[in-house]
């Protein structure tokens, strides 16, 4: 989960000044330091501070810019999207699409083939149609089955 820390101004300004006086203290610390130990520590400090600015340069990314009218809109950033990354980024959703009619195609011809299976188990049947229907019958098919066992 990624949770990001809010300050007040207040909390923003105690710590700005808990900062300073830090670095003064060592800022007054550094001055009784021998001259190779402070050079070390000077290389330190220039790296660290090349390190941050490395971290602090943004990126934009597409995000949910504004709302119009009740309606969000998408910011690519600084670039524009050309013709073909826009056709391929619809792409998915083109077969995502496609992928559904084919599956409701598929189920309503196998829901079409077991219709028919029973209509034609039906028909060909020695018992009339009305026979299934009678609930004498069913107890007849019952009785039956625990028969046969």
């Amino acid at each position: 989960m990624n949770k990001t820390l809010q300050y007040t101004p207040s909390q923003m300004a105690a710590e700005e000044i808990f900062g300073q006086k830090i670095a003064n203290r060592l800022d007054a610390g550094a001055q009784d330091l021998p001259y190779d130990v402070s050079e070390r520590l000077r290389a330190a400090r220039m790296q660290a501070l090349a390190k941050r600015k490395v971290v602090a340069v943004r990126v934009t990314a597409p995000a949910v810019a504004n709302l119009n009218n009740g309606a969000a809109t998408l910011n690519f950033g600084g670039e524009g999207l050309g013709l073909w990354a826009r056709l391929a980024s619809a792409l998915p959703l083109i077969a995502l699409v496609a992928g559904l009619f084919v599956i409701q195609f598929v189920q309503d011809e196998d829901h079409a083939n077991e219709l028919a299976e029973v209509d034609t188990a039906l028909l060909t049947d020695d018992l009339p149609p009305q026979a299934y229907a009678d609930p004498g019958f069913t107890q007849f098919l019952k009785t039956r089955a625990i028969e046969e066992r």
